[in-house]
């Protein structure tokens, strides 16, 4: 079985992403990049999630020597030309302040009426070979923005995106029901057969 290597020490991440990936019949020895301590975090300075993303998984490809994977994802809000984008995990300032940052989104969008709030998570997949060999994939999930947050599962600006079909925002879906209809389900579940053709 070949050892891949996913760009997080989110516990979470590697889970969720081992289970899509074992749902595509991809069998791999995930680990995440807690496994490498010694290994410095990557800094994002890409402009773009693709950017960001392969930045993270071509680091990590050369400090392992292992096939890395790594994604960069983010909340587009149409009305704000698309951000906050990459820069959603510190819109209000502190990276990962969850709080903060749909805090100030929600007074940001305060007066614009429900018509004009569409929105949607982005997330780029990519995939990096030790010998530099690339691929990168993106997942969408539009939906509607919320006046007010909802629900309790998941994290980020789940509580006030509620999915296009849905009628219930993404922090009220089960995890099994958000991977199914998520952004980052969408990307890696399309990584999978290049990780297929790749790995061998």
């Amino acid at each position: 079985m070949r050892k891949l290597v996913l760009a997080t020490r989110n516990a979470h991440k590697v889970g969720e992403l081992r289970a899509i990936l074992g749902a595509a019949g991809l069998e791999v020895d995930l680990v995440g990049a807690d496994a490498f301590p010694e290994v410095p975090d990557v800094a994002e300075t890409g402009v773009t999630f693709e950017e960001n993303a392969l930045l993270k998984a071509h680091a990590l490809a050369q400090a392992t020597g292992l096939p890395a994977v790594a994604d960069d994802s983010g909340l587009c809000v149409d009305v704000l030309g698309g951000a906050p984008g990459i820069f959603s995990a510190r819109w209000a300032g502190k990276h990962g302040d969850d709080r903060a940052n749909l805090e100030l989104l929600l007074a940001q969008l305060s007066d614009i009426a429900a018509p004009h709030r569409a929105a949607h998570f982005a997330c780029a997949a990519a995939l990096a070979l030790p010998n530099g060999e690339e691929r990168v994939v993106m997942g969408r999930l539009r939906g509607t923005l919320r006046f007010e947050p909802v629900g309790s599962f998941g994290f980020g600006y789940d509580p006030i995106l509620q999915p296009d079909g849905y009628d219930i925002t993404c922090a009220e879906l089960t995890p099994d029901q958000k991977n199914a209809i998520s952004h980052r389900g969408e990307a890696f579940r399309a990584l999978a057969p290049v990780l297929r053709d790749l790995l061998g």
